[in-house]
């Protein structure tokens, strides 16, 4: 189905244009959160009158999918990239390093916070939020699988997921938002993160 006003064959001066409303929607976002998501001020943010804006995402909901399709098959990408190496450890601490590193970056993490709160209040955005994780479980599936031949599927998925949770979830604390990191936990966390996708198989 072709996103709303690029028609059958999007050109690229429209996706050009899509992409600037979508950058300008993401900027508010970060700045004041999902609540002031509206298609009005998106459209002050970007310097457009409103019907231009709703050429491209008619409703607030097209607006929203659209930037948290947008947003998540970027960070999807990302993580796919890291985690394509060949299946050492030396490889597997890159990965996890790459995934911390992230944390370091303010926009990022308050951009995710910022979706996570949306999808709270939001159906659509948390089955997106949901296909996102599912995707990014898998890829890490693959490492864990690759370091640990033994493990069946189920397995192999249930670490990889638990990796997301702790990766996912030390974002808001090791950012600031909910406390601060520390070298000691830092070392806890890297070498847990780090068990779970190259083992040992069983504890």
């Amino acid at each position: 189905m072709s996103a709303p006003g690029t028609g059958a064959g999007p050109t690229a001066k429209g996706l050009r244009r899509r992409n600037e409303l979508l950058d300008a929607a993401e900027r508010l976002l970060a700045a004041s959160g999902g609540a002031q998501l509206t298609l009005r001020a998106v459209a002050d943010e970007a310097g457009v009158r409103l019907g231009h804006l709703q050429h491209y995402f008619p409703t607030r909901s097209d607006l929203l999918a659209a930037l948290l399709d947008r947003v998540l098959t970027t960070s999807l990408e990302r993580i796919a990239a890291r985690t394509d190496p060949a299946g050492d450890t030396a490889a597997a601490a890159v990965v996890l390093d790459s995934l911390l590193g992230d944390h370091d970056e303010p926009s990022l993490v308050g951009l995710f916070t910022e979706v996570w709160s949306m999808a709270a209040h939001d159906e659509p955005a948390a089955e997106t939020l949901r296909s996102f994780y599912a995707d990014y479980a898998g890829h890490v599936t693959a490492i864990v699988r690759r370091h640990l031949p033994e493990l069946d599927e189920r397995g192999a998925r249930a670490r990889a997921e638990v990796f997301v949770m702790a990766v996912e979830g030390a974002a808001i604390f090791r950012s600031g938002i909910a406390g601060r990191r520390t070298p000691h936990t830092d070392d806890v966390l890297r070498r847990t993160l780090l068990t779970l996708l190259t083992g040992p198989a069983r504890s």
